[in-house]
């Protein structure tokens, strides 16, 4: 495979409150630097489809929705958003930045809505063509920690998901620790209650050392 021709897929992963917005502005300052032409984007949305089916996704007042229902909703805006924006960055050589990816929903539909993480897994892998990124680095935090940042910030939107028990904030952790060890090479673990510039710090490394492998 010719490393040049393809931009890198890097993802963010996180509970709530577990600081990924400044962990991305990190990212970006990181690629910046090493001279790496990117987009950052997220999920669901990064798109127009995809943004109108993560509004249907969040509304809050969609209580009824059904947890099966709420996973292909997200495997659906998953598969426009890497038809649309993120395979063509890809092929043009551009790395792409997103905030969530397949991960998120192994975590939070998978295993905290308790549908299977192998489950979920099969849909997406279908939504996705077998597509995942190169490098995922998931924010791991203490929910209460995580939930208390929430509360704090000024001007965050609450979403359907803020409202759910601490229970359920657990559970996606426990969830992201089990896919954690399912890809062991991809996903670097890294402890988010640490002060921003030593989370910052070993992010760079590992990006460093991801920018060598694969774009040498």
């Amino acid at each position: 495979m010719n490393h040049h021709a393809k931009g890198l897929f890097i993802t963010l992963e996180g509970g709530d409150g577990s600081g990924k917005t400044t962990v991305m502005r990190e990212l970006e300052l990181a690629l910046e630097e090493h001279g790496v032409p990117f987009i950052s984007t997220r999920e669901p949305g990064g798109i127009e489809i995809a943004e109108k089916i993560r509004e249907v996704i969040l509304n809050p007042q969609h209580t009824a929705m059904d947890a099966r229902t709420e996973a292909l909703l997200y495997a659906a805006s998953r598969r426009q958003h890497l038809a649309e924006k993120v395979e063509p960055s890809l092929d043009r050589g551009i790395t792409v930045l997103c905030d969530r990816f397949l991960d998120s929903s192994l975590a939070y539909q998978g295993y905290a809505r308790g549908l299977g993480i192998d489950e979920v897994l099969e849909i997406n892998l279908f939504a996705t063509k077998g597509r995942f990124p190169d490098l995922t680095f998931y924010l791991d935090i203490e929910p209460e920690a995580g939930l208390a940042r929430i509360a704090a910030g000024e001007g965050r939107e609450v979403n359907r998901l803020d409202m759910e028990s601490l229970q359920f904030h657990e559970r996606v952790r426990e969830g992201y620790r089990i896919i954690g060890g399912m890809y062991p090479e991809r996903i670097k673990t890294i402890d988010a209650s640490r002060s921003k510039e030593e989370v910052a710090a070993e992010i760079r490394g590992y990006l460093s050392a991801a920018i060598k492998e694969f774009m040498a």
